[in-house]
């Protein structure tokens, strides 16, 4: 009996994680998702916009909870300021040029300020020198060029009265005790907190038009109590509220909804190296990446990638099936520091000759080798694979197994056509020109036999 009891327990603990995975807040088919996720898996590229009251300071966007400042030594802050150079149709004109196919921008970060005029709180851009709706001015801007539009709103909240002070506050207690977070969080109810952040949530979705993303940041339960995860945000009515008032929308993955099946749709690797991509091809997935190594604007810092490391995350998150968000953080004038604008030009002269290979594209199938010092993206509707030349092999370039494969080979930049013929009952050998075409990573786009 004993033996019996031991079997079906082993039986059910394997079983546990396909059941959990089947648990589901609403009713959508894989087939349906699918449908409602299209868009976004074509277009690969965006533009993240990390904007706030911490662009002053510009020593990071935790500079609040990095250097202990509570609300009255914040306020300096939004008493100054005057974002006299916001020009968002700029803003979109650059995403645009680079290739960025949709958009999300911060319309309230941790720090508390919202960029939008909401009715709930008086903590807003039209009670500063703005005087305006900030928000409303990039949905229509970014709209006027064809992009999609997303909303970034934290779920965290360093500046309400209602929030509870938990590790990462930055009122947080030195000592950690529990006794010391009920003394600072005497008074404070996170239920009011969350009917608050409903009540904006449901501003963003239902002033603004169709909303195409809704990024919320982010979940960090804890053992001890003094983080925040699901429950601490009603994240499950919460899912429920958005895709009822959005039912088109998609939304990430940082709800700590990880045992329902649709608690997301996709997964947000952040700052994660190239290397690490490799591990998400054949999930739905969008890495978040910096231009340097903030996310707001940081005046000092100067860690920037270069123009092939930007190329390099943008070829290897698609050529592994998943998306880019590049972020850009404006300065408190409202305009892109000059490191990003140069890192978006040279982005700009990539995408144009080069776009093909990105968009509507994904992994090649197994059948493709990846010859020695490239990377591969593939169409699957074109019948076009890319081979990204992030090594140029002056003279000939060997494509392993590819004999019978291929009808057409040429540059993409240029569709200038390539030689190649059969060395061996296996292997095909492309000619190139000595001169590497002018773009940091060329690349060759071959036609493929269907």
């Amino acid at each position: 009996m004993l033996k019996k009891l031991q079997l079906l327990l082993m039986f059910v603990l394997l079983m546990a994680p396909s059941v959990f995975a089947q648990k589901m807040i609403g009713t959508e088919t894989d087939a349906q998702k699918d449908k409602r996720m299209e868009w976004w898996k074509d277009d690969r590229f965006g533009m993240f916009i990390h904007w706030g009251l911490y662009s002053q300071a510009a020593r990071h966007e935790w500079v609040k909870h990095n250097e202990k400042i509570d609300n009255a030594g914040y306020q300096k802050y939004f008493d100054q300021f005057n974002p006299d150079l916001f020009d968002p149709q700029k803003w979109a004109k650059q995403a645009k040029a680079a290739g960025m196919k949709y958009a999300v921008l911060t319309t309230k970060h941790h720090e508390g300020f919202c960029l939008f005029d909401s009715k709930f709180t008086d903590y807003k851009a039209p009670n500063t020198k703005a005087k305006r709706d900030l928000v409303r001015e990039y949905v229509n801007a970014f709209r006027a060029q064809g992009l999609k539009v997303g909303f970034y709103y934290s779920l965290l909240d360093w500046h309400h009265p209602q929030y509870t002070i938990d590790e990462i506050h930055p009122q947080s207690p030195a000592d950690k005790s529990d006794a010391s977070y009920a003394k600072l969080n005497k008074g404070r109810d996170m239920a009011k907190y969350r009917q608050y952040m409903r009540d904006q949530i449901t501003e963003l979705l239902t002033k603004y038009g169709k909303i195409d993303i809704l990024w919320l940041d982010f979940s960090f339960p804890r053992k001890d109590g003094h983080g925040k995860g699901k429950d601490e945000w009603g994240s499950v009515e919460l899912l429920k509220l958005i895709r009822k008032l959005q039912p088109g929308i998609i939304v990430d993955n940082r709800l700590n909804l990880e045992e329902y099946k649709d608690g997301a749709d996709f997964e947000t690797p952040e700052q994660v190296s190239t290397a690490e991509l490799a591990k998400y091809r054949g999930k739905t997935w969008e890495t978040c990446q910096t231009f340097s190594g903030s996310w707001g604007y940081y005046r000092d810092e100067n860690t920037w990638k270069t123009h092939r490391q930007l190329l390099d995350l943008l070829i290897t998150s698609v050529s592994n099936g998943g998306n880019l968000i590049l972020n850009v953080g404006p300065t408190a004038r409202g305009e892109f520091d000059y490191r990003a604008t140069n890192a978006l030009d040279s982005l700009a002269y990539w995408m144009h000759a080069n776009s093909k290979s990105i968009y509507n594209c994904t992994y090649a199938p197994d059948t493709y080798k990846i010859p020695e010092g490239t990377k591969l993206t593939y169409n699957k509707a074109a019948g076009k694979l890319y081979v990204q030349l992030f090594s140029y092999p002056h003279g000939k370039l060997i494509l392993p197994g590819y004999k019978g494969k291929i009808k057409y080979a040429q540059f993409l930049n240029d569709s200038s056509e390539l030689l190649y013929k059969e060395i061996n009952e296996d292997d095909l050998e492309v000619t190139l020109p000595a001169k590497k075409p002018n773009y940091e990573i060329p690349v060759i786009e071959l036609t493929l036999q269907q």
